[in-house]
C-alpha cells in the first residue's frame, strides 16, 4: 500500500502547545501508512529535535534571519512542497497556516489549516498576529480543503471572524495517559528537589510568560492564598518563567511570597512535575483554545482550577473548578474550595479527570482522527478501507 505523504508546516517547533502536539501527532502515527516531514519557517527548536530524534525528517528554514525577514524562504517553501508531492500540506498556526497555505497552492497541494486560537483580543494579541487572522478568513474558501481547529471555542471565534464554516472541524488535544499518570514515586521525587515536607500543599501553574496565560493573577490570588494557609506553596514553570526575568520576580517580590514560589524555567520533564501538585491552575485571560497543561494534569490526577476560557470549562467538567478570567479573588476562592476539601474528596476528583481524559482525549482516538481526514483529503485510502475493497472486488 502506498504510503500517504504529509508534510508539516508549523511556524516553529520551540515549546509550546501546537508544538506538543505535532510532536504526539508525529510519533503516535503508524510509519507503515504515513510519510511524514515537518518544516519549520522559523528556527528548530527542542520540539524539532525530538521529533528529528524519532527519524522524522525536520527542516527549518528561517523565514526570518538576524531579525530580518527572509521571502526567499517562502519560494524555497513552494519549491520542497512542488518537488516533493506531499498528498497533504497540514499547517499549525495563523503564520504557517498563510505562508504554508500560499507556498502548498503555487505547489498545486492540498492543504489543511490549524487553528489554536481561540478569542482574539486586542489588550493580548500583536495588532499583526489579528491581521493575519484575518487575512486567513478571506483566504479560508480558496486555499484549504479542511480547517481543523481545536476547541469549540475557536470554531465560533473563527466562524464569526469570517473563516469558512463548512471546512472547520474541531479535533481536540490528546493526552498519552502512559507518559500522564498518578505517580507517588514523581511526586516525592519532585517535592524532595524543592524542599517540600508531606504537609505542604502544592499549587501549580504551567505555561509559557505571557500575558494571555494571567501568571500575574496567579500570583495575586497566590498571595490571598498564602496569607490564609502556611502549608501551601506555588510552582511555576515554562519559558522565559525564571527568577532573572524582571517582570515575574517583580510580580512575585512586590507580594513578598519568594520564599513560597518555585520558578523552574522551560520543563522538559512535565509527567513528573504534573504528578507532583495538589492542584494545576490555568489562569488564562483570553486566546487560549485548548489547554495542554490542563489535559496532561488531569492525567496525572490532579484536580484543576481553570478560568472560562476557550474549552478549559468543558474540559474539566465537573472534575475541578471554574472560576471567570481577570478576577484574582475568584482564582484564590476557586483553589480554596479544593484545598478546603478532604485528602480522599481531592484524590477522588483527580481520579474522575484522569478517567474524563482517557474517555474523551485519548492520543489513539485523536490521532486516528487527524489520520482520517488526511486520507480523506488526500485521496488514499485506509489500509482498512484498501483491504474491504480488495474484499468486495473478489466477491464479485
Amino acid at each position: 500500500m502506498q504510503r500517504l505523504r504529509v508534510w508539516n508546516v508549523i511556524t516553529n517547533t520551540c515549546y509550546g502547545g501546537a508544538e506538543i502536539m505535532l510532536h504526539k501527532l508525529m510519533t503516535n502515527l503508524d510509519r507503515n501508512e504515513f510519510d511524514l516531514k515537518v518544516i519549520s519557517l522559523l528556527e528548530c527548536g527542542v520540539t524539532g529535535e525530538k521529533i528529528a530524534a524519532a527519524g522524522i525528517p525536520v527542516k527549518a528554514l528561517q523565514l526570518v534571519k538576524n531579525g530580518r525577514p527572509r521571502p526567499a524562504a517562502l519560494i524555497e517553501l513552494s519549491k520542497i512542497l512542488k518537488g516533493d508531492q506531499p498528498h497533504v500540506v497540514q499547517t499549525w498556526m495563523y503564520h504557517a497556516d498563510l505562508c504554508g497555505g500560499l507556498a502548498a497552492r503555487l505547489a498545486g497541494r492540498p492543504v489543511v489549516w490549524n487553528v489554536r486560537h481561540s478569542t482574539l483580543d486586542e489588550r493580548i494579541d500583536k495588532r499583526r498576529t489579528r491581521l493575519i487572522a484575518k487575512t486567513c478568513a478571506r483566504l479560508s474558501r480558496r486555499i484549504p480543503q479542511r480547517i481543523v481547529v481545536n476547541s469549540q471555542a475557536g470554531r465560533r471565534v473563527h466562524q464569526a471572524l469570517g473563516y469558512a464554516a463548512e471546512k472547520l472541524e474541531v479535533i481536540p488535544n490528546c493526552f498519552d495517559l502512559a507518559s500522564f499518570q498518578p505517580s507517588q514515586q514523581h511526586r516525592q521525587d519532585v517535592r524532595r528537589e524543592l524542599g517540600l515536607t508531606t504537609g505542604h500543599l502544592l499549587i501549580g501553574l504551567a505555561g509559557r510568560l505571557h500575558e494571555m496565560k494571567g501568571h500575574q493573577h496567579f500570583i495575586e490570588a497566590a498571595a490571598r492564598l498564602a496569607a490564609a494557609d502556611d502549608r501551601v506553596q506555588f510552582l511555576l514553570c515554562g519559558r522565559d518563567v525564571r527568577w532573572d526575568n524582571p517582570q515575574l520576580s517583580g510580580w512575585i517580590d512586590g507580594h513578598n511570597l519568594r520564599s513560597r514560589f518555585h520558578v523552574l524555567g522551560a520543563r522538559q520533564d512535565m509527567p513528573r512535575i504534573q504528578a507532583a501538585l495538589d492542584i494545576a491552575v490555568s489562569a488564562s485571560v483570553s486566546g487560549e483554545g485548548f489547554s495542554n497543561v490542563v489535559g496532561e494534569a488531569m492525567a496525572c490526577g490532579v484536580p484543576c482550577v481553570v478560568t472560562d476560557v476557550g474549552d478549559s470549562a468543558d474540559i474539566v467538567a465537573d472534575t475541578g473548578v471554574v472560576v471567570p478570567s481577570w478576577n484574582a479573588s475568584a482564582l484564590a476562592e476557586g483553589c480554596r474550595s479544593l484545598l478546603t476539601m478532604e485528602l480522599q474528596q481531592r484524590r477522588e476528583l483527580g481520579q474522575r479527570a484522569r478517567e474524563r481524559i482517557a474517555s474523551e482525549y485519548d492520543i489513539d482516538s485523536i490521532t486516528e482522527r487527524y489520520a482520517s481526514l488526511w486520507h480523506e483529503v488526500g485521496g488514499l485510502r485506509t489500509g482498512q478501507q484498501q483491504n474491504h475493497a480488495d474484499e468486495l472486488e473478489a466477491a464479485a
